[in-house]
């Protein structure tokens, strides 16, 4: 004998079992919306919104950016008009060439070349005789630096004190000149690389190269400032020791 046993219908809640239809009323679960993030309060920046569609609108490369001609607003100059690096930073090359040449002739100065003082060429020597120093085996680039200013500052007060009140000679013109008149001495520095040291080459070398260096600033100083001439011993001395205190450098 079989039991019978009594089994409730079975009720899907979306409605998918056609054979609870008629059992009770159909139970359908609305749609919902697909989440969407809120949109950023700034409409200038599509990056900040998920919505894909008007940031690519937005990024789009159709139009390329499009920028002024002119520098500085109205009336501004375009890149064209610019005057060139050199120019700007007061660096004048063709001066430097020539000053250059005026030294390399100690028989024939030029001093009207110097009246426009610069350190452009100074340093440009000066960077030379240290890197020559340094193929020597000796690193004196700091020694350099720091005796031309004490030279300068020597110079300065020794013209001063014979000139007094009439003494026009700044202490920028006197690094300028002791700079420039430091090319004897760089052209030693190189000379000295293929002589061996301690011998009397090298010895009768940098005195003729000393005494080159000694008469082109003394030159120069007495022929641009005031009352030189009376002083031009006591001038031409104080440059020699500069210029003997730079060689013994090379020398030893």
């Amino acid at each position: 004998m079989s039991k019978e046993f009594n089994v409730p219908p079975v009720v899907f809640p979306s409605g998918g079992n056609p054979a609870t239809v008629a059992s009770g009323p159909q139970q359908r679960r609305l749609p919902t919306a697909p989440f969407q993030p809120p949109r950023s309060s700034n409409p200038g920046l599509p990056f900040l919104s998920f919505d894909v569609n008007s940031a690519a609108a937005s990024t789009s490369f159709s139009a390329a950016p499009q920028f002024p001609s002119t520098i500085g607003g109205v009336g501004g100059t375009g890149f064209d008009d610019e005057p060139p690096l050199l120019e700007e930073l007061g660096i004048n090359t063709k001066q430097i060439y020539q000053k250059t040449l005026s030294i390399l002739n100690p028989f024939r100065i030029n001093h009207y070349l110097h009246e426009d003082a610069d350190l452009s060429g100074p340093f440009l020597f000066l960077m030379a005789f240290g890197l020559f120093q340094l193929l020597a085996g000796k690193l004196h680039f700091g020694i350099i630096l720091g005796w031309v200013t004490m030279a300068s500052m020597f110079l300065y007060a020794v013209f001063n004190m014979l000139a007094g009140k009439n003494g026009n000679l700044d202490m920028y013109k006197c690094l300028s000149l002791i700079g420039y008149c430091m090319l004897p001495i760089v052209m030693l520095s190189a000379v000295s690389l293929f002589l061996p040291q301690g011998g009397m080459a090298i010895m009768v070398i940098t005195g003729v190269f000393v005494i080159w260096s000694t008469r082109v600033c003394t030159g120069l100083v007495v022929e641009l400032a005031n009352c030189g001439d009376e002083h031009r011993g006591l001038i031409a001395y104080a440059c020699f020791l500069i210029y003997m205190l730079f060689s013994l450098l090379v020398i030893f």
